[in-house]
């Protein structure tokens, strides 16, 4: 009887030193696969937060300087009608004239955030591109380009002679500006406030915003020359780029 007790006693001290690894593993399976996950997800966010990517999650900055440098964070850059940086004063009108890019890259011509002439509107061309605006209301008067390279500068000159005092004259080249540009072209750019048209030559970048009427030279033009020593692109010079705020005219002026 003591020999048979004995036997069962070894028996469930057998069994239980069998059972006790097979539980283990049955526990320590799902514990390496809970840890693991835990790990992946933890550094997972802790790369989003140092490395501010498109989880969401703020940089470490942030969360050290809480809600308040969260807040100071720059915001990006308001911009205004055509692109200005800033607002224009009561009674002016924003404007931005862009020239084109060698023979690539057409001009643009905004004006209180209406674009005039641009590759976009499909209104623009090699030469001068000319837009005529109100200057009481800003109104677009015409708009035309004239190729100045193989066009007759005749229908130039008849496009700029007829205009009224106060007429506000927005001009951007491309390509070309200056082949086919006579003296009487010459005079009239001069007489709406062009200081640089007397050296605009072949394949110059220029841009110019003048007026009918006007008593001084415009502080609205820019003009960079053709040189084969400066070029930005090969043959061309780089765009010039004018914005700015014109004040409005009044009915007296005009």
């Amino acid at each position: 009887m003591y020999s048979d007790w004995r036997q069962s006693r070894n028996r469930r001290a057998w069994t239980a030193q069998c059972s006790c690894p097979f539980c283990t593993m049955r526990i320590v399976g799902p514990v390496r696969i809970i840890v693991i996950i835990l790990t992946v997800g933890l550094t997972w966010i802790l790369a989003s937060v140092i490395l501010g990517t498109q989880s969401g999650f703020p940089r470490i900055p942030a969360l050290m300087g809480g809600h308040e440098a969260m807040s100071t964070a720059d915001p990006r850059p308001r911009r205004f009608k055509c692109g200005l940086p800033r607002p224009c004063p009561e009674k002016h009108f924003a404007f931005r004239v862009v020239s084109g890019a060698a023979n690539v890259i057409g001009p643009k011509i905004c004006l209180e955030d209406k674009m005039l002439l641009s590759s976009i509107k499909n209104n623009v061309g090699r030469g001068l591109n000319v837009a005529l605006v109100n200057g009481v209301n800003g109104e677009l008067i015409n708009a035309r380009t004239f190729d100045m390279w193989s066009g007759d500068v005749t229908e130039l000159l008849n496009f700029l002679r007829p205009i009224h005092e106060g007429t506000v004259v927005l001009v951007a080249s491309f390509d070309d500006p200056a082949t086919k540009m006579n003296e009487d072209a010459r005079k009239i750019f001069a007489g709406l406030g062009s200081a640089s048209i007397k050296d605009v030559g072949f394949r110059d970048s220029w841009a110019f915003v003048g007026a009918k009427g006007v008593q001084d030279k415009s502080p609205f033009e820019q003009l960079i020359k053709n040189n084969k020593n400066t070029n930005k692109y090969e043959g061309w010079p780089e765009a010039v780029e004018l914005e700015g705020c014109i004040p409005h005219r009044t009915v007296e002026e005009e």
